[in-house]
């Protein structure tokens, strides 16, 4: 007898474990705060990469479907400096193995791929606590609850199933993005999207590495832009990004004297910039085994985005449902096997994050095995 599973959180780890679950045979329910798969914009492009969330989606017996999502030409990447003069650039030449596709259809796939009752929608976990044999009680906002022989906390950077394993809490890192979007640019901001090309475009100033943005070609002819800011926290809360020329002006101060082909991502946008705090869990963060409970993607190793997170979470998920379908009456030896293989995974992974990449770094990153990839999940 299967002991049934209970995922708190659709994003991308969790709708990968769901689906491999489906696939063996093992029951399993996903819990999820936002009402519906629409509710909220998914992001933007993701680089899915051959050692790892391509295996992943293998597991899910997913690929065709994925090949399926694929925007072809999209692995160009090109690297400027502030005035716009590129400093490396790399076509799409069809051998790259890091295909992109956009978040939202991803997840969509995902859910397409489980039955239709696998994810309870609104179902904000506000509260969860340990019972006797390994059993575990969530707790929702509704004043619903559901109890659990596993528990999988897949919830992301707050998560509130990580108390049970850990007291870790994610730190500021002293940087956030800023993201904009400029929709239809081909039309609208022809220089900026010549400048951007057919891919990713990274722009950094070689004299302040801390200062750098990524931008993505989407479907429709978007231009998709996280603009690093290297302030406090604090800082932050002055600027006021419901004014959204005001919003902007300010964070394209932080960028003063670049090309204006390259500050058009910051003041050119149609609404308001969004603020993307970073933070990170410790580097080598692990726990003890707990019965009946255990974590994966950014609730168990969150990290800078460096285009591994996407990645990072659609394997833990497939290495934890392929664990539980292997040690279907012995849930304690799959969980322990997922976290040995889990832990030093997600440590190496941490550990090569970029934090302020030189262009040289840049390059080396770009043209390394397997990292034709942008740098932002």
């Amino acid at each position: 007898m299967h002991t049934p599973v209970t995922i708190i959180g659709a994003g991308l780890g969790g709708l990968v474990l769901a689906r491999v679950l489906h696939v063996h045979g093992v029951p399993v329910a996903v819990y999820e705060a936002e009402p519906s798969a629409t509710a909220r914009p998914q992001g933007g492009m993701l680089d899915i990469h051959a050692r790892n969330g391509q295996l992943a989606l293998k597991a899910a017996r997913l690929t065709n479907e994925f090949h399926s999502i694929v925007l072809e030409g999209r692995q160009a990447i090109r690297l400027v400096d502030r005035n716009g003069t590129v400093l490396f650039d790399k076509a799409d030449d069809g051998t790259g193995t890091s295909p992109e596709v956009q978040r939202g259809e991803l997840r969509q796939l995902l859910l397409d791929a489980l039955p239709a009752d696998t994810v309870r929608w609104d179902h904000k976990a506000t509260g969860v606590r340990t019972l006797a044999d390994g059993r575990h009680e969530v707790v929702f906002a509704d004043g619903g609850t559901v109890v659990t022989g596993l528990l999988v906390g897949a919830d992301g950077a707050w998560s509130r199933v990580r108390p049970l394993l850990s007291d870790a809490t994610p730190a500021y890192v002293g940087r956030s993005f800023v993201e904009t979007q400029l929709p239809d640019a081909g039309t609208r901001h022809p220089a900026t999207a010549k400048a951007v090309g057919d891919g990713t475009l990274v722009a950094i100033d070689p004299d302040e590495p801390g200062k750098w943005f990524v931008a993505h070609r989407e479907k429709g002819g978007t231009l998709h832009a996280h603009v690093t800011v290297a302030k406090p926290q604090d800082w932050f809360a002055t600027v006021d990004f419901t004014d959204a020329a005001a919003a902007a002006a300010r964070i394209a101060a932080e960028y003063d004297g670049w090309a204006p082909e390259l500050t058009a991502l910051i003041t050119a946008g149609e609404h308001a910039p969004v603020p993307r705090p970073l933070h990170s869990l410790p580097i080598g963060h692990r726990w003890d085994r707990v019965p009946g409970v255990t974590l994966l993607g950014d609730a168990a190793h969150l990290s800078p985005p460096d285009g591994e997170g996407a990645n990072l979470a659609m394997q833990d998920g497939a290495e934890l449902g392929q664990a539980l379908a292997a040690h279907p009456d012995d849930v304690e030896a799959a969980l322990t096997a997922y976290e040995r293989a889990l832990f030093p995974r997600s440590t190496a992974a941490a550990a090569k994050a970029p934090h302020h990449p030189t262009p040289q770094e840049l390059i080396d990153f770009f043209t390394r095995d397997e990292r034709t990839e942008p740098l932002v999940t």
